[in-house]
């Protein structure tokens, strides 16, 4: 059977312009409803930005809605990162970085691209939820930790065709969930990073580019010993200089 390319958005001429436009117009939209305190409404625009995942039949709006989540969770959370932006500059700015993620880091396909938009989404998502959600109920946090995981492992696994994606996401969202659960009961932040995010983007970073490496051939012993010290280190230096208190600071 043949398959016939479909072009998903245009990559030259008139049409590119016109794409890149109506892209560019959406961060500033953004920015001006949060100023304007029409938050929800904010909100609800980075949702219907999405409407294509539902303009085919039924059955692929399960895989559409899972292709888009790292870009619904970026975006949903750099709302929220204005929301809790002190002044209209840093609403400013977090506009300015939406729009480098739709024009310039979103569209690509390459391997490390597409990395990056799985890391950039699982930070994002993360930061926002702890940052709006930290008194929250313990099972609300755990499923959405365990949720926020599994969708970003899922875009990076996919990349490499990897024939037990689906079995590896699970596994890392039950890490994520694990850990949320655990930790929501001693919730600290470091800034505006909570613990679980801190942890979670310091061992995805690492388990993802030992995967990479091992992917191509390329992990050797010494690599493979340095990612692990490192990340080892990390968490006991987290684990070391935590104030394990029964509250969230």
């Amino acid at each position: 059977m043949r398959l016939i390319p479909r072009k998903l958005k245009p990559t030259s001429g008139f049409a590119y312009f016109l794409h890149l436009g109506l892209v560019s117009v959406l961060p500033m939209a953004v920015f001006v409803l949060v100023v304007l305190n029409f938050v929800q409404l904010a909100l609800s625009i980075v949702v219907l930005s999405k409407w294509r995942m539902f303009a085919l039949r039924p059955r692929f709006w399960a895989s559409n809605i899972r292709a888009n989540a790292v870009d619904l969770m970026v975006g949903l959370s750099i709302v929220i990162f204005m929301l809790h932006s002190g002044s209209w500059s840093v609403k400013l700015l977090w506009a300015v970085l939406y729009a480098v993620w739709l024009l310039a880091i979103k569209p690509g396909i390459s391997v490390f691209m597409v990395s990056a938009q799985a890391f950039i989404g699982q930070l994002a998502a993360l930061m926002a939820l702890y940052l709006t959600w930290a008194a929250g109920p313990v099972y609300g946090l755990t499923f959405l930790t365990g949720l926020f995981c599994f969708l970003a492992a899922r875009h990076f696994l996919d990349t490499f065709d990897e024939p037990y994606a689906r079995m590896l996401a699970y596994i890392w969202a039950y890490f994520g969930a694990a850990l949320a659960w655990l930790l929501s009961h001693w919730l600290l932040f470091y800034g505006i990073l909570a613990q679980p995010t801190l942890l979670l983007s310091t061992i995805g970073y690492g388990m993802a580019a030992l995967y990479y490496l091992d992917h191509n051939d390329r992990l050797s012993k010494g690599a493979r010993r340095q990612f692990i010290f490192i990340m080892v280190a990390i968490v006991l230096l987290v684990v070391a200089f935590s104030d394990w208190g029964n509250k969230v600071v």
